[in-house]
């Protein structure tokens, strides 16, 4: 790991400590009246946020001020057409789906163990803040490094192994069944989804905040027929079809 790739992740991983959940870049939002949809959120603030502690996977229940963020996030939500919602089976997921599509009354949630929260293992329920004061390298690399498990526990390249073939199932699915669905993950489960979505480069996942509830990212699935027939109405394949006047009407 050379000097400029630790810093930036070091930057990140104070920041988060001081802001969790602070995002200054918008989430992508791509929008279709074709094809199906993708919403990705992450769950609105608990009280290991609060207490800025490894939460993991372990369960820590909404804060106050994490319902008002999914209460956010349901507004937002509020006219997507959205049938289905993937949730990860940690309480602090579900009851943000719960509040975040309160308005879908149809709503099938369903349950998938390949988008929890990263397992940190032996440092769940110790200090962020405690770990940055007394080993700041080893600390950064455990929260930010890509490869760098903590004792027993996952690193984001092992997330993303759990993760990317969720996804895709997930785009095989909406393809297939031409569903619009929401997933309901956690910090680090939403790196590795926008990471495949979005083609990101491993620092970019690395150094990226995604917002405690109030805000989702959404992807369109291209339906393979409309890909081909874009392909074909594109202006190189219609170049190659037009017929000149003089040809048209030679004699």
């Amino acid at each position: 790991m050379d000097d400029k790739f630790f810093e930036q992740i070091k930057k990140a991983s104070e920041d988060s400590i001081k802001n969790p959940g602070k995002n200054d870049k918008p989430l992508p939002k791509e929008e279709s009246s074709i094809d199906p949809e993708i919403y990705v959120f992450r769950h609105g603030e608990t009280h290991d946020n609060l207490n800025k502690v490894f939460s993991g996977w372990r369960d820590s229940n909404l804060t106050d001020k994490g319902i008002k963020q999914a209460e956010v996030l349901a507004e937002k939500l509020k006219g997507k057409n959205i049938q289905i919602c993937i949730t990860s089976p940690q309480v602090r997921a579900k009851e943000t789906a719960r509040i975040a599509l309160k308005y879908h009354k149809d709503m099938v949630f369903e349950l998938d163990q390949r988008i929890m929260e990263r397992n940190y293992g032996d440092l769940t329920g110790q200090s962020k803040e405690k770990w940055m004061q007394e080993n700041p390298e080893m600390a950064v690399k455990y929260r930010r490094g890509y490869d760098f498990p903590p004792p027993n526990g996952e690193s984001l390249k092992m997330v993303e192994e759990r993760v990317f073939p969720f996804c895709d199932e997930l785009v095989e699915r909406v393809r297939r069944n031409n569903v619009n669905i929401a997933i309901s993950c956690h910090g680090n489960s939403m790196r590795a989804i926008r990471r495949y979505f979005e083609k990101l480069s491993i620092i970019e996942e690395l150094t990226l905040e995604n917002p405690l509830g109030q805000d989702y990212a959404a992807y369109v699935v291209r339906n393979r027929s409309v890909q081909e027939a874009e392909k074909k109405l594109s202006w190189n394949y219609l170049k190659k079809l037009f017929i000149s006047n003089k040809k048209l009407f030679k004699n």
